[in-house]
């Protein structure tokens, strides 16, 4: 995967959306990029697991999870799970748990904190939805390049490099 900083990408393409700097990287994968597919869900990860177990076929998982940090809506299992089904990454706006294991596994990951508890299982949400956070709506799609600088929104895969 060719790594271009989202700096840079700014400089090129100043009409990309940039997400407010809410995330913390935790991924083993500092810098990733991807089209972007959607879960909806609030304190329930049912979905993001469903997610998670199928191809990702190099897609970057875009969680809008309301923003809690009541409760963990992605540990070790399932991003290990991400990682080893091809996905490139995963945009948590929730909670993560498991922070040593989840800075070595493959899989770029960024949230807003890190919540010990795990969440429900009620099989509640929504997917491949437009959701809204940190001051952009996120559409199915779309492409997301992620790294320790930020994380950009561009209409379609950019020409990098």
């Amino acid at each position: 995967m060719t790594t271009i900083p989202t700096p840079d990408i700014c400089d090129d393409y100043p009409d990309v959306e940039i997400l407010e700097p809410l995330l913390v990287n935790f991924g083993g994968l500092e810098a990733f990029h991807g089209p972007v597919r959607t879960v909806k869900c609030f304190e329930d990860n049912s979905l993001v697991k469903q997610a998670v177990d199928e191809p990702g076929d190099g897609a970057v998982l875009v969680v809008d999870a309301g923003g809690s940090t009541r409760c963990a809506m992605l540990g070790d299992m399932l991003a290990e799970k991400a990682a080893g089904n091809g996905w490139a990454g995963v945009i948590m706006y929730g909670c993560v748990r498991d922070v040593d294991e989840l800075a070595e596994t493959e899989l770029g990951i960024q949230a807003l904190a890190a919540h010990p508890r795990r969440s429900e299982k009620r099989g509640e949400g929504q997917r491949d939805i437009p959701v809204t956070f940190a001051g952009v709506t996120i559409s199915p799609g779309q492409w997301l390049y992620a790294d320790n600088n930020g994380v950009l929104i561009a209409e379609h895969q950019l020409p990098l490099g």
